[in-house]
């Protein structure tokens, strides 16, 4: 696994526990590294991981990142030598994960195959192993990458490669958008004298319920917004899911909407805030 950030090192934990075997690395290793403590395997380098490895799941940020990983003379494709399947966890274009999964498949001659597997739920999913992870790609293929990722969530085939980003896309669209409508309430409620905390107590019960408020409804009332997930990945997020409209002859409402909000959050300074900033974002537009 290579990738073991805020979502990626629970994750990386489950799937020591559930497998007994785990080869990580990543650009820097850290002398407290619980990984390593637990018995999961350091590599120096993607290559030496991919010389011992047969499934690999990345998760990274997008496709560039990716790109790292794979290239250079210490990269991941230098280390293949056997059939390997790579798990593409990354928030990516469709069409992007295809070309990438093409071009893979004809410089390796058909050693490598691959299978993009998105999650949704965040840290809170990813520590309780409740993550929702969205998959596609070739049947038997993804087959194997659910036997492996089930540690960590619940694994569903989408359809064929680059479903699993299309369905995340979707995922992000419902996420700005409930956000957003979060961060304005909270603005609104609070200007007219109303107790944050008992409001979405009261609303979490009904319709304005559910999981992303439950995990951010602390975050909301008392305007801690240190990240957890970070919301300039949205701007790239909802390009995205832009695309895919595109693709499917699809003329949105809401989505320019959402792409120039969330454009307009980072260039106020808050891209590296978790996206419960939509608070402080909205009330500081007046």
């Amino acid at each position: 696994m290579i990738g073991i950030g805020a979502i990626g090192r629970p994750m990386a934990h489950r799937l020591l526990a559930a497998h007994g075997a785990l080869t990580v690395t990543g650009r820097t290793r850290r002398d407290d590294d619980s990984l390593p403590a637990a018995g999961a395997t350091w590599a120096a380098t993607p290559r030496e991981l991919a010389t011992t490895a047969r499934t690999i799941l990345l998760m990274l940020p997008d496709l560039p990142e990716v790109e790292q990983v794979l290239a250079g003379e210490d990269g991941l494709l230098a280390g293949i030598t056997e059939p390997t399947l790579l798990l593409i966890g990354s928030t990516s274009s469709p069409t992007g994960v295809r070309a990438l999964a093409e071009r893979l498949a004809r410089e390796t001659g058909g050693l490598v195959r691959v299978v993009d597997c998105p999650v949704s739920g965040g840290v809170d999913g990813a520590d309780a192993g409740t993550l929702s992870i969205m998959m596609g790609g070739e049947e038997d293929d993804v087959a194997r990458a659910a036997r492996v990722m089930a540690a960590c969530g619940t694994p569903v085939h989408l359809g064929p490669l680059g479903a699993g980003e299309v369905a995340k896309a979707c995922n992000q669209m419902i996420v700005a958008s409930t956000i957003l409508a979060l961060g304005e309430a909270s603005v609104l409620a609070e200007r007219s004298g109303i107790d944050l905390g008992t409001l979405w107590d009261l609303l979490g019960g009904g319709y304005a319920g559910g999981n992303l408020l439950a995990s951010r409804r602390d975050k909301l009332v008392t305007g801690d917004d240190t990240p957890s997930g970070l919301a300039r990945y949205m701007v790239k997020d909802l390009r995205f899911a832009a695309d895919v409209a595109e693709a499917t002859g699809t003329s949105p409402a809401l989505l320019p909407a959402l792409r120039a909000a969330f454009d307009e959050v980072v260039a106020s300074g808050y891209g590296d805030r978790d996206i419960a900033v939509t608070r402080r974002f909205v009330a500081g537009r007046g």
